[in-house]
């Protein structure tokens, strides 16, 4: 069950909001409903579900509607018509002291502007939600304290929100929701007024700060870089209507509509898609028990010029190349440890496109996605490519062409596993192996 669930939520402001509401849920077009009744439908047939823990982006231009749906969550905004629910729970049929309980326990809102209390210092601005909850004093300022310790502010407690940069005051806001406890955190254009470089830094601390807390958070903004960035899923709004919701790499690899799509166009995908959706599964390996003859015919059977090692679990131990599994087996070895080379690069799942070209440039083999040691999967550069190319993997034609080689190649080991003898050298030798 989502932790938050919207069903055919609209919001209409006007006068005539009854009729409005009529007319768009006959599918008469939200400007036409306005010139008839002078109503505005700010939200039209928004349904959508937030799992628990999941970083859940609105997005959309100016008047589009995504301030309206996030404030009609805690029901900033009565619901003109549908359902809103919370845990389960069908807040648009509770009271007001309901509401207010349900305000002050899980929910915590961040605002695009800070709303700090200018003649309260920095930990009593902190310590304010749990002063209308009621807690005890010095529960008060150790709960607030730990939430400016996670924000980065510790040690400004005692300062006032004029003294405190924009990005500082934003934090002190977002202090204030942690301290609640609250599961659900509502964010609205929260940090749409910081300047460039702060926002990127906020950006950064949210992402850090998921990372431990895994919040359910609703996220406003109107860039789609940021978008991009933060959200597990998006929300697109167009005209008071979700017209798209899915992952950034759906959205910008599968735009729902022409706006959607030109939404999309100037967005830099080295720096939106990540290595995990570009991957494929690692086929060329070897278990690091198995030995050079085993690994000279993966290589053959695979036609690839190295094999990556991995221990239990899939853990990856390291690679080897060809001509060192050559050597190997002309000095007898039975083991990969001589030829098992552990300084090899790696990149993590979450990684941008744009930081995979260097390491990429400098491997011999296609580049490893690793996590908790674990090799999750491969990028060749030929994929890597592809995907800048407005596509997800390499066209199937690219990825079987099989680069010749221009010496004989060699009958390899032995299949059994034993090593070669005296007169396999010579063809040993002469072997080589194309590169992937």
């Amino acid at each position: 069950m989502p932790q938050i669930e919207l069903e055919h939520m609209y919001k209409v402001f006007g006068s005539h909001a009854d009729e409005a509401l009529e007319l768009l849920q006959q599918g008469v077009g939200r400007d036409e409903v306005q010139e008839k009744t002078g109503a505005v439908g700010a939200v039209i047939d928004a349904s959508f579900g937030v799992d628990q823990g999941e970083i859940f982006v609105v997005m959309g231009l100016s008047g589009s509607g995504k301030s309206t749906v996030v404030r009609t969550i805690n029901r900033l905004f009565e619901p003109t018509a549908g359902t809103v629910r919370i845990d389960g729970e069908n807040i648009t049929k509770m009271g007001s002291k309901e509401l207010r309980r349900l305000r002050a326990e899980k929910i915590s809102m961040v605002f695009q502007h800070f709303g700090l209390f200018p003649h309260r210092t920095v930990l009593e601005n902190a310590a304010w939600g749990l002063e209308v909850q009621k807690v005890a004093g010095d529960e008060r300022i150790r709960r607030a304290e730990e939430s400016l310790d996670l924000v980065g502010l510790s040690g400004w407690g005692d300062s006032y929100p004029g003294q405190l940069s924009g990005g500082m005051q934003q934090r002190v806001g977002l202090a204030r929701a942690l301290a609640t406890n609250a599961d659900i955190l509502l964010m609205d254009e929260a940090f749409s007024a910081l300047d460039p470089l702060i926002r990127r830094e906020m950006q950064d601390q949210l992402v850090d700060l998921q990372e431990n807390l895994h919040k359910t958070i609703v996220f406003i903004t109107h860039d789609l870089n940021e978008a991009m960035r933060l959200g597990d899923r998006i929300a697109m709004m167009k005209d008071g209507r979700i017209v798209q919701i899915g992952t950034g790499e759906d959205i910008l690899s599968d735009p729902a509509n022409d706006y959607v799509a030109s939404f999309v166009s100037d967005v830099d995908r080295a720096r939106v898609l990540t290595a995990e959706a570009v991957m494929e599964e690692p086929i060329a390996v070897m278990l690091k028990r198995e030995g050079p003859a085993a690994a000279m015919r993966e290589m053959r059977q695979r036609q690839v010029s190295g094999l990556f090692i991995l221990g239990p679990g899939r853990k990856l131990i390291g690679a080897t190349l060809d001509d060192q599994v050559i050597e190997a087996i002309r000095r007898g070895d039975v083991s990969l440890d001589n030829i098992t080379h552990t300084e090899i690069p790696a990149v993590a799942p979450d990684t941008p496109l744009a930081e995979l070209f260097l390491p990429s440039a400098k491997s011999v083999l296609p580049l490893p996605v690793v996590k908790d040691g674990r090799l999750l999967g491969v990028i060749p550069r030929v994929t890597l490519l592809a995907a800048l190319a407005r596509t997800k993997k390499a066209p199937r034609d690219l990825k079987e062409i099989q680069i010749p080689s221009e010496k004989p190649s060699a009958e390899g080991p032995d299949p059994d596993g034993e090593g070669p003898d005296q007169e396999d050298h010579d063809d040993l030798r002469e072997a080589e192996i194309p590169h992937a």
